[in-house]
Order: C-alpha cells, then sequence, then structure tokens
C-alpha cells in the first residue's frame, strides 16, 4: 500500500512516500518567510502549502490518485487517546476554530483532507501533540480553579513511536511494560508510558525542564511580579517564557551544538547551562519514574539532543540506578505517521474523532 505522509512545521513541510513499510522518498520543502508572514492565521496558509506539496508529489512521478491514503501530523485538537484517527469534518472544524490555539501541525489534517477528496481516499493523522491518557489524579495543578487543571501536551507522535522501539528493544510489548521516555529537542517533554498509555507528562507549554528557549517550570510568585512591571504586556510575558527563556536566556543561542562545544572548551557560563538542562531532566525522569513506582523497565533519550553522547552522560549519571537506558536519537515522526496510516489500512480500524 502507498501512504502519502505530510508533516507541516512552523517554516517548512516534510513529504514522505512509503510503500508498506519502506520510505521511497522523503522532502523537505523551506517556505519563504515572506509568504508566511502575509497570513495572520496559520489556517490560511493551507492554499499555498497544498500547492507546494502536490508541486514535489508530481515532481517525483506520483499523482494522488496514486496513494491508498493520505496522512498528516495532527496539532492542537480536542484532548484525545493515542491512534490513528481519520481526517473527518469535526477536525477540520477544530482546525478552523482551534480548542487550544493555532500551531503550524494543524495543516497536515488539513492538506491530507483536501487531498484524499479529490480521488476518494481516507486521510488520517496519528497521536497529535493534544494526546490525552492521564489518570485523573495527574490533572490536579495546586489551584483549584477552571483553567488550573494540568494538561496532556507533549511530543507524542515521536514519544509513541519511540516506546514502541524500546518495547522491540526489550523484547516485549510495549503494552507489557513501564517505560520513560525523554524528548530532547529544542522544546523538552518527559513522559510515564504505564503498558502502552501516557498517564503523566511534563507539559511541554508549562513545565518540566527547561528547553532551549521554554522556561519550563518557573517561580510563581516572580512570573506574576513580571506580569505586573510596568508596560508589559501579555504578549510580552509570553513571548519570554515562550521563545526568549531556557537555555536561550542563559547563553544568548538557541543552538545546543554551540553551548555543548563552547562548554567543552572551557566557557563557565555554556558549562552552567548545559548542566543545569541535564540537571532539570534528570529531576523530571525521577518524578516520572515515582508515577510508575520506580517499577521503570527502561528509560529512552530521543530527539536532536539525544545525538550527543556528553548530554546523555550527564543525564544519565542522575538516573542510570533507575533502570536501563536507551538511545533512538533523532525523532521518528514521519516512519511513525506512515505506519499508523499502515496500521489503520490493515486492521480496517481506526478512532472516530468527535
Amino acid at each position: 500500500m502507498k501512504i502519502l505522509v505530510i508533516n507541516p512545521g512552523a517554516t517548512s513541510t516534510k513529504i514522505a512516500v512509503y510503500e508498506d513499510e519502506k520510505e521511497l522518498i522523503k522532502v523537505g520543502i523551506d517556505h519563504d518567510a515572506a509568504e508566511i508572514a502575509k497570513y495572520d492565521n496559520i489556517v490560511d496558509q493551507h492554499e499555498f502549502r497544498t500547492e507546494a506539496v502536490l508541486k514535489i508529489v508530481e515532481e517525483n512521478g506520483y499523482a494522488i490518485k496514486d496513494f491508498d491514503a493520505i496522512v498528516g501530523r495532527g496539532g492542537l485538537f480536542k484532548h484525545i487517546p493515542s491512534g490513528t484517527y481519520k481526517v473527518n469534518d469535526a477536525v477540520i472544524e477544530d482546525i478552523k476554530h482551534p480548542p487550544y490555539g493555532e500551531h503550524a501541525a494543524n495543516l497536515g489534517a488539513y492538506i491530507s483532507k483536501e487531498l484524499a477528496d479529490t480521488v476518494g481516499i481516507p486521510a488520517f493523522f496519528v497521536d497529535p501533540v493534544c494526546v490525552d491518557e492521564f489518570e485523573e489524579v495527574a490533572r490536579y495543578s495546586g489551584i483549584g480553579l477552571p483553567g488550573f487543571e494540568r494538561q496532556s501536551f507533549f511530543h507524542a507522535l515521536n514519544q509513541k513511536a519511540v516506546a514502541r522501539k524500546t518495547a522491540d528493544a526489550i523484547g516485549k510489548p510495549y503494552e507489557d511494560l513501564n517505560l520513560v521516555v525523554v524528548h530532547l529537542g529544542g522544546g523538552v517533554s518527559v513522559a510515564a508510558h504505564k503498558k502502552g498509555r501516557v498517564v503523566d507528562v511534563n507539559n511541554v507549554k508549562d513545565e518540566g525542564a527547561m528547553g532551549m528557549d521554554r522556561a519550563g517550570t518557573i517561580p510563581a510568585n516572580a512570573l506574576v511580579n513580571l506580569c505586573f512591571k510596568e508596560g508589559m504586556t501579555k504578549k510580552d510575558v509570553k513571548k519570554i517564557i515562550g521563545q526568549e527563556a531556557g537555555v536561550y536566556s542563559y547563553t544568548g543561542t538557541k543552538d545546543f551544538r554551540t553551548v555543548e562545544n563552547a562548554a567543552f572548551d572551557g566557557d563557565e557560563k555554556m558549562m552552567g547551562a548545559f548542566k543545569a538542562i541535564a540537571y532539570q531532566l534528570a529531576k523530571d525522569i525521577g518524578a516520572m519514574s515515582a508515577v510508575l513506582n520506580f517499577e521503570v523497565d527502561g528509560i529512552a533519550f530521543t530527539g536532536g539532543m539525544a545525538y550527543s553522547d556528553r548530554f546523555c552522560a550527564e543525564i544519565s549519571s542522575y538516573v542510570e540506578k533507575i533502570a536501563p537506558i536507551y538511545r533512538f536519537p533523532g525523532e521518528a515522526e514521519m516512519e511513525a505517521l506512515a505506519l499508523g496510516a499502515l496500521r489503520a489500512l490493515r486492521d480496517n480500524h481506526y478512532e472516530e474523532y468527535k
């Protein structure tokens, strides 16, 4: 079966073609910043991004009618359990009026359905960032007001794919294992996988270890003071904690390799940030291990920073006594999307988005 995979990012769109489990092509499209800037809302980018996808498909000798299904990355939809979902009208409505804000990933499902409908094939999305499998006790945040519930936003697609790879390495079904998976990208997330479900996770938007430019957990009272600082707007505060915080706020760079290389060349400021993010991630791993009653079958590192032997060793020095550590550097999003769609086609089963 042939599957077209579409994965939109902030300024790029990745495309792949799979025949069963085999990747035939993978292409990245970099979109012009001026073109992106024309649109006030991300959803309005769907037309020019669709045209760009069609161009690449045709340049590689394919037509939409050649595919058995199209699968796109899922975004900030309603909270749903993990799985492969068919894109229906309810999904499109939530893309146009997103319940948790706009994200380029929302376009994956939109473009997939738009193209699939032209030839009457199914369009899917798999394990979006809004996957929620929390146990109820995990929802308590410490303040019982509406809007303060802990929420599940994380790198679900790559987390789930890496959890399954870890299970394969261990030699047992994912559904039989307790795992802690650590996504080490520009954003970081640490999740407790309990017998096939992510029962707790550090919300990548709000809590846990700092990322390269995201704040993670920060002192609440200091944040309140920042919000009421003269001249500070809501937009200013969100920009600081979401784009100008984390390692960047200590080092002036968002490039992890620059931080690592300078740190081991003797730059004390860079080494401080290098050790701090590893320390914070180790604390998160410990917390998620506690969620699993310290009955942990494996700890898995993934994402771009997992390529670094020194960084993984720094984190491992704190947590290696908890469970065996597995490394899967980089991300497997395209493969995970393709395999999710393939499972739905082979089993003739998919989840219904409502």
